[in-house]
């Protein structure tokens, strides 16, 4: 568990880290460097899920030796839905996503706290507008978590809706 305590919002106890694969920690079906080892290390602390449509069929193989837990949605019009109801299964209150496309953003907004980030793919507006932080890549996403001091400093002072 990772517990953090941000001024104006409250302490979170996050036990569940959920990320997409493509466009969020991988690019074309490849994982980006500095990834696996902050996934090794975030295991740690808590239980690291990839929800994925798997467009380039890489996933399970490109993450067999990561202490995670791989889960391939349908691809298609309700997308954005199945990795929603993958989060409220883990309870959204005590999850961190991160995402970039628009079928993560429902999964963004119901989490407790939901990181966008653009890279190289770009990120869907809504899927920003959706989230509680945006960053430039995956690995200052991720970070957040390793060094939650750079989270708290972001989030301080700024009460949910």
């Amino acid at each position: 568990m990772l517990r953090i305590n941000i001024p104006g919002r409250g302490e979170y106890e996050l036990e569940h880290l959920v990320l997409d694969y493509n466009g969020t920690i991988a690019l074309d079906g490849e994982l980006l460097p500095g990834v696996a080892d902050r996934i090794v290390n975030l295991s740690k602390h808590l239980h690291i899920h990839v929800l994925t449509a798997d467009t380039f069929g890489t996933v399970r193989k490109s993450l067999s030796r990561l202490p995670c837990t791989v889960s391939v949605i349908k691809a298609g019009d309700r997308e954005d839905s199945e990795k929603l109801d993958y989060l409220r299964k883990l309870k959204p209150d005590n999850c961190v996503a991160i995402g970039n496309g628009a079928n993560d953003r429902l999964m963004l907004s119901h989490a407790a706290i939901g990181i966008c980030v653009i890279q190289q793919e770009g990120s869907a507006f809504d899927a920003i507008k959706s989230a509680d932080v945006v960053c430039n890549s995956v690995i200052d996403a991720l970070d957040l978590l390793v060094y939650p001091s750079r989270l708290i400093a972001t989030l301080r002072g700024c009460p949910l809706d």
